[in-house]
């Protein structure tokens, strides 16, 4: 079993920055892909950011120029830098982790709220 805990949420205004973070626990073999998802009030579950394990990353159009995904491997955390925020950008952030090719796991999630 792998847990994840994200930290780093919280409330910024417009044009503000946030990093967040996710380590996980547990017992891990290997991590293959790590990435941030995330779903406002009344909306599906999007993704924002995905790492893969060599490093390969893709982003979301609506989140490109603007958000950055890194992951340290010894360490089995992955970040979010999330720079010039709109209110839009307002969401529950959730880490998601594919372990071994085949095991995905969920943090809780964690709230950015961007006022304008």
């Amino acid at each position: 079993q792998v847990q994840l805990v994200e930290s780093g949420g919280g409330l910024v205004q417009a044009g503000g920055s946030l990093r967040l973070s996710c380590a996980a626990s547990g017992t891990i073999f290997s991590i293959n892909s790590m990435s941030w998802y995330r779903q406002a009030p009344g909306k599906q579950r999007e993704l924002v950011a995905i790492i893969m394990s060599e490093g390969t990353t893709n982003y979301a159009d609506s989140v490109k120029g603007r958000f950055t995904i890194s992951r340290d491997n010894a360490k089995n955390t992955v970040y979010l830098q999330m720079n010039s925020l709109k209110p839009e950008d307002t969401s529950v952030y959730y880490c998601n982790v594919l372990e071994r090719g085949i095991f995905y796991y969920w943090g809780k999630g964690t709230l950015v709220t961007v006022s304008s």
